[in-house]
């Protein structure tokens, strides 16, 4: 059913540039073998624009050090399986007063500490049963199959250290993860570089798989940062000091420690902080429940107003119509904040969204005295195993049908619009050539697709590559990151307009979110997001692209779409005085 875009000047323009001219290969092979250079790596940049940065590492906010040097000591250490979480919290206990007892001879180092759990805990559970510590972290796949799928070997009183292995196995795949605390934290005002990259790397190893790194990037690190993302810099990233893993079957609790004298965080800070974060975490979990009372509305504005995205669209629809523009598409982003009775708990938000999660993943990232930042997307960035690395094109958006029969009719119609196939074609073809850049084969399956979730359904593909080193992953991160879907074509040309035209901060919403770990590392892109906090409501992000076709009406029509998972929480009517003061 896919009809390709045609006889417009922006379709046909593109088509001449980016697609092959036969259109049936699905896939391509790099003809030149030269990897990209120390310079291309600098950064994480926008095509011209490069960071020089200074060769220094960072950890909990110190600098310092070679970014290359190893740190000394890198250990899983696992105990015997306990039946509550309550029990796995006391033998951790018990595991950091001997660490501290009898602490390691190495002057940098990251060890984990993992006590299995028979029953199954939900992580999300385990995270609102916390009382707010902070800061802290939430990653879920977007299913089962899409995770590491490592388990713990079975406790040998032989081993006689305690210490057991991680070996794959199928039935037991870690399905979510929530962490409090921080072992380490990478954060900068600065963009996110190379060094900053190896810095977070020095500290995960294959040999400790579930050691990882959770965080997000900004959107774009060269814009102004507003007052509600000031805590996250222009990247954060932490790896937690205590987390609950929820396996399909059972789950683990784990905590971290990480130090390095040179950096000026010692074993001896690092070990009192994990043992306060440890005797501060709740020994009970509750059941959350995922339906919570609505709150009400108090106020809410849209930043643009809809008279200002017609006119933002327009302007844009004649950049991309004219003759002395190399625009092609750009992606528009809104802001919608509400101001509510009394404060949303974003955790609480985050457990309704998992309703309508499937084919998505869900993070929440709160750095202390800070809101959160949640989300639900279905939009993968990269996931990286060894040297195995996937992407995928997401484009093109309608509404689910109210029955089997008008749904079917919606996607024949999606599949059929020459300006939804532009759209997809475009981040379709981009994403493979940024592949091909650091990969020695790329292969795309299916050309196009529907993939469907809860309330809408997109155009779809996947992108699949062979890495030549695992150090080409800070290319592909920073390559990828941004794609058509979020930003637009030409890259740098709808950075500027975008720049331009939006007035409000889109901070790390559109940007990676995701972890970096040993042999394994996945992002998604932090769209079907917003930052929750006290006193600041809800701010709810959603973009759309313009291509040439689109419609102002109908472009603010699918933002309205985008964030009525997040309006679903909410009552519209004000409530009385009366019923305010009860």
């Amino acid at each position: 059913m896919a009809v390709a875009a045609g006889g417009g000047r922006g379709g046909g323009r593109f088509l001449a540039r980016l697609v092959d001219s036969s259109g049936s290969s699905s896939s391509s092979t790099k003809s030149s073998a030269s990897g990209p250079s120390m310079a291309s790596r600098l950064s994480f940049h926008f095509h011209a624009y490069k960071y020089q940065s200074s060769c220094s590492l960072s950890m909990n906010g110190c600098e310092g050090g070679d970014p290359t040097s190893p740190i000394g000591n890198a250990e899983t250490r696992s105990f015997p399986a306990v039946a509550t979480p309550g029990l796995a919290v006391d033998r951790l206990s018990s595991a950091v007063a001997s660490l501290k007892a009898s602490p390691p001879g190495f002057g940098s180092g990251i060890i984990r500490l993992q006590v299995p759990i028979h029953e199954k805990i939900e992580a999300i559970d385990w995270l609102h049963s916390q009382h707010q510590l902070l800061p802290r972290c939430f990653f879920s796949g977007r299913n089962p199959s899409g995770n590491s799928d490592y388990f713990l070997e079975p406790f040998s009183v032989a081993n006689g250290n305690g210490n057991g292995h991680l070996r794959r196995r199928t039935e037991h795949k870690l399905v979510s993860v929530a962490g409090v605390g921080s072992a380490v934290f990478f954060r900068h005002v600065r963009p996110f570089s190379y060094e900053d990259w190896l810095s977070i790397k020095r500290f995960l190893c294959t040999s400790c798989p579930l050691i990882r790194a959770y965080g997000a990037i900004r959107f774009d690190a060269r814009s102004n940062v507003s007052p509600e993302w000031e805590a996250f810099g222009s990247f954060y990233f932490i790896v937690p000091q205590v987390e609950l893993d929820e396996l399909e079957e059972s789950s683990m609790l784990a905590a971290t420690i990480a130090w390095d004298n040179a950096l000026s965080w010692t074993w001896e800070k690092a070990i009192n902080s994990l043992e306060a974060t440890i005797n501060q975490v709740s020994l009970l979990v509750m059941k959350l429940r995922k339906q919570v009372p609505k709150a009400f509305i108090l106020s809410n504005n849209h930043v643009p107003s809809k008279n200002y995205w017609d006119l933002a669209v327009k302007r844009a629809l004649q950049m991309i119509n004219g003759d002395e523009s190399a625009l092609i598409k750009v992606v528009l982003a809104r802001s919608s904040r509400f101001l509510t009775a009394t404060d949303i708990d974003p955790i609480t938000w985050l457990a309704c969204l998992q309703i309508e999660g499937e084919n998505a993943y869900q993070f929440c990232l709160q750095p202390p005295n800070a809101p959160a930042f949640i989300g639900n997307t279905p939009e993968q960035l990269f996931h990286r195993t060894r040297l195995s690395i996937s992407s995928e094109a997401l484009a093109g958006t309608r509404a689910r049908g109210e029955s089997v029969a008008s749904d079917l009719q919606i996607e024949l119609d999606l599949l059929s619009s020459p300006k939804d196939h532009l759209e997809f074609t475009i981040v379709r073809e981009s994403i493979r050539r940024k592949l091909e850049a650091v990969c020695s084969g790329v292969v795309v399956e299916p050309r196009k697709a529907i993939r469907k979730l809860s309330r809408v359904q997109h155009l779809h593909a996947v992108l699949a590559g062979k890495l030549r080193s695992e150090g080409d992953e800070f290319d592909i991160l920073s390559s990828l990151h941004p794609s058509p879907a979020v930003c637009g074509f030409p890259t740098e040309e709808a950075r500027l307009l975008i720049a331009e035209t939006e007035v409000f901060d889109r901070g790390m919403y559109a940007g990676p979110v995701g972890w970096f770990g040993g042999g394994e590392s996945e992002f998604a892109v932090g769209i079907r997001s917003a930052l929750v906090g006290k006193g600041l409501g809800a701010l709810i992000y959603a973009g759309t692209g313009i291509v040439e076709g689109s419609n102002p009406s109908s472009e603010w029509d699918e933002l309205e779409i985008k964030i009525s998972q997040f309006k679903k929480l909410l009552k519209l009517e004000v409530p009385s005085q009366q019923r305010l003061m009860t």
